[in-house]
């Protein structure tokens, strides 16, 4: 800017102009006052203009360049100096927040898993009588169909031109689309009741995902990141890039916001496993401690039993019950969708995360199993001692008994041989 303002200087005297580009102020001297009459207007977007300008002095040499380089480069540093802290100087830029997102056009996706599982059929009941949100499905995603596992809800109240829709999982998670925080704060208290096994709400809230999501023409096609619109192209899918869903307007969009719901949900509850366990390693940490000094070790039987059985109830979920290792059965025809749910699956890590939680259960079952082996071996050989102490009293006890038999037969021996005394 300050090579602007040099230029602007040499064809009118001395101008002024700010960083704003609504508000400059000028000064003229009477002499050429005339010469800035003469001055054409002023465009209304003045600071291109100027970053035009700067562009075309950096980039065209002249006499004392360098000299005004520096000194610009010492106000700049001066400028940095006095009005920015340290602290925000060289920083990275930051990802843009809801408020830049929304301001782009976009809306906020939500994903909370709240219980290890939901009763989906007295909350669907309860929804109706709460007669705020309309249910649109209630399907089941496995081939045979036996069990409802996915309900899927819209707000009958609009707020705005988007609609607010909700997928509940049976499996314990919700995913509510273009929802504020009051309202997702109403929600997952609604859902208190329904939830079997209910997680602490610190842990709910931490391993939550928030994610943005917008529209795209019905026309438009991604082209290594950009959006193109034609009407010679083949009609746009929703997809999947930067961390940001696209939809596509002007058609149901159903079986592409399921899709994202189902992997923000696998995402978030495998979140929260991963969360039990680290706490179930910190619950451990003393016993290594203890092992590694030598110390006694400080827990029971019946409690390394009950971790044990903890460690093997998550292992059971998380391979069989779960969809973490396989794709889930509702894509196996539709091959669209698959790629989508495998893609944001790759975007959240799913597979590796999955992987080194089953590297650390196998680890901390080996250590469960070391710590019941090392205290069934103390209790075996408590049992031994308690054995050789028994038969320790009981052959005390037959000592006892034969040097009283012994002493008796004694007694009775002096007893015959003094009646023979007196008889004689």
């Amino acid at each position: 800017m300050n090579f602007a303002r040099l230029i602007i200087k040499q064809h009118c005297a001395v101008l002024t102009v700010f960083q704003t580009p609504k508000h400059f102020s000028t000064k003229i001297t009477p002499k050429l006052s005339s010469l800035y009459h003469k001055l054409p207007a002023v465009p209304t977007n003045l600071e291109l203009k100027l970053q035009d300008l700067e562009a075309r002095a950096i980039s065209t040499p002249q006499r004392g360049a360098h000299k005004v380089a520096a000194a610009t480069a010492t106000n700049t540093a001066q400028t940095l100096s006095k009005n920015v802290p340290l602290s925000q100087v060289n920083k990275r830029k930051k990802r843009a927040g809801k408020a830049d997102l929304a301001a782009l056009g976009y809306f906020n996706v939500a994903a909370f898993s709240t219980a290890e599982e939901y009763d989906l059929e007295n909350l669907l009941e309860a929804l109706r009588q709460q007669e705020l949100y309309d249910a649109k499905k209630f399907f089941s995603t496995d081939n045979l169909g036996l069990e409802q596992d996915v309900l899927y809800v819209t707000a009958k109240y609009q707020v705005g031109e988007e609609d607010r829709d909700i997928f509940f999982f049976r499996e314990g998670s919700v995913v509510m689309w273009n929802f504020n925080d009051i309202e997702t704060n109403n929600v997952l208290s609604f859902l208190r009741p329904f939830e079997k096994e209910a997680y602490l709400r610190p842990l709910v809230r931490s391993e939550s995902e928030v994610m943005p999501y917008t529209y795209i023409p019905p026309s438009a096609i991604d082209v290594e990141g950009d959006i193109v619109s034609s009407s010679d192209v083949e009609p746009a899918k929703a997809f999947f890039q930067g961390g940001k869903f696209f939809l596509t307007s002007g058609e149901d969009n159903f079986f592409s916001k399921y899709t994202f719901s189902n992997a923000l949900a696998t995402s978030v509850k495998l979140g929260i496993w991963e969360a039990t366990l680290d706490r179930y390693i910190d619950s451990m940490e003393f016993l290594t401690n203890d092992m590694k000094k030598g110390r006694r070790i400080r827990i029971s039987r019946a409690e390394v039993l009950r971790k044990t059985g903890e460690l093997l109830a998550l292992r059971h979920v998380i391979n069989l019950s779960s969809d973490l290792l396989d794709t889930p059965d509702f894509y196996w025809d539709r091959e669209e969708l698959e790629t989508l749910y495998l893609q944001i699956c790759n975007y959240f890590s799913i597979s590796r995360r999955t992987k080194v939680m089953n590297e650390k259960i196998n680890h901390c079952v080996e250590l469960a199993e070391l710590i019941s082996h090392n205290l069934n071996e103390a209790h075996n050989t408590r049992l031994e001692w308690m054995i050789i102490i028994l038969i320790m009293i009981e052959v005390g006890f037959e000592i006892i008994h034969y040097l009283d038999r012994y002493y008796v037969k004694e007694d009775e021996a002096a007893g015959a041989n003094g009646n023979k005394v007196l008889a004689h």
